[in-house]
C-alpha cells in the first residue's frame, strides 16, 4: 500500500516501492491517487509476466485511462480538468524517474 510522509509543502507517497515527493492542493487526493495507482500496478504485476517497472507503470497507466474513459463524466469538461490533472502527475514522476535512474537503490532524489 502506498505510504505518505508530509514534509515541506510536498507529500511523499510510495508506489511501487518507490517514494515520490508531489506537491498539490490536496494533499489527501493525492495520497488516494498514490494508493490506487500502487494498487493498479501491483495487479498489473501479478497478472503479467515483465519485472521492469517502467513497463508495469506505462500497463497501469492505460488501465486507469480505459477506466476513466469508461466512467463517462456528465460533464466532459470535469473529465478534461482531471485526466490533464493526471498527466501532470504521471509527468513529473517520469521526470523523476528518468532524473533518478542512475542512483543505486531505485530512490529518487529529493
Amino acid at each position: 500500500m502506498a505510504e505518505e510522509i508530509r514534509a515541506a509543502g510536498y507529500v511523499t507517497v510510495e508506489i511501487y516501492d518507490q517514494l515520490y515527493h508531489l506537491s498539490g492542493h490536496d494533499p489527501e487526493h493525492i495520497r488516494e491517487l498514490a494508493r490506487q495507482v500502487d494498487a493498479k500496478m501491483r495487479a498489473v504485476a501479478s497478472a503479467g509476466h515483465t519485472a521492469d517497472s517502467l513497463r508495469v507503470a506505462v500497463l497501469a497507466a492505460l488501465n486507469l485511462a480505459d477506466e476513466l474513459s469508461q466512467t463517462g463524466a456528465a460533464d466532459p469538461r470535469l473529465g478534461h480538468a482531471r485526466a490533464a490533472s493526471l498527466r501532470g502527475l504521471l509527468d513529473e514522476v517520469l521526470v523523476n524517474a528518468e532524473a533518478a535512474a542512475p542512483l543505486a537503490g531505485g530512490e529518487l532524489a529529493s
